[in-house]
């Protein structure tokens, strides 16, 4: 049966429902409620924007996108949304995706934190982006028919989040400290473990092997 949410329909392919079962067994409840909304608001901005996103890789964006928090799945040391862009790249190859599908995915998941660039980039990458945007920090969510926020809301409930998403931040990000350097987890860091701050870029400049 077709899944249609505040107007949006979740696609039915086969790599969406393994995509799906995976997240909600790998993460906590708040992620994955976390990940479907974000994959709801995307098409919706998609949807006012005029832009004509692939909604299955849409899917697959969204619901990776925080996956890095819960399981390191690199061998070396990284940014969490590395992790999770790497994961979601590797699934959609072992599934037979084309690599240009895999890299629009690895794309929009990697920098689905970062500032301004993605909402430049292709519909999937901008979309997810959006979507990131309007469930953790509310913006865009003014432009959004309440009735619809409401019916996604209803299905993937917020609970505690803002406490909770800021909790699992820290958690996913607080044995590798040093990754989140430039990124919105360093203030996460910084405002939940005492005394916590990153060397800044002044003094890395400053401090560098140039004389000068």
């Amino acid at each position: 049966m077709t899944e249609v949410i505040a107007g949006v329909e979740v696609p039915e392919t086969e790599a969406a429902a393994e995509a799906t079962r995976r997240i909600q067994g790998m993460t906590s409840p708040l992620i994955f409620h976390h990940s479907r909304r974000v994959f709801f608001f995307a098409a919706l901005h998609a949807r006012e924007a005029g832009l004509e996103p692939d909604l299955e890789l849409l899917y697959l964006a969204a619901i990776f996108h925080d996956l890095g928090l819960q399981v390191p799945f690199s061998e070396v040391e990284q940014r969490f949304e590395l992790d999770g862009a790497d994961h979601a790249r590797k699934f959609l190859l072992d599934r037979g995706f084309p690599a240009t599908a895999a890299d629009v995915v690895w794309e929009a998941v990697a920098l689905h934190s970062t500032p301004a660039i993605p909402g430049r980039m292709g519909p999937e990458i901008a979309a997810t982006y959006h979507g990131v945007l309007t469930d953790v920090v509310g913006v865009g969510l003014d432009k959004l028919d309440r009735g619809l926020v409401d019916e996604i809301t209803a299905v993937h409930p917020r609970g505690d989040f803002k406490n909770g998403f800021l909790q699992a931040l820290l958690e996913g990000t607080r044995d590798r400290p040093d990754t989140t350097y430039g990124t919105i987890s360093a203030g996460v860091l910084m405002h939940l473990i005492p005394g916590f701050r990153h060397v800044g870029m002044v003094e890395r400049v400053m401090g560098s092997a140039w004389p000068s």
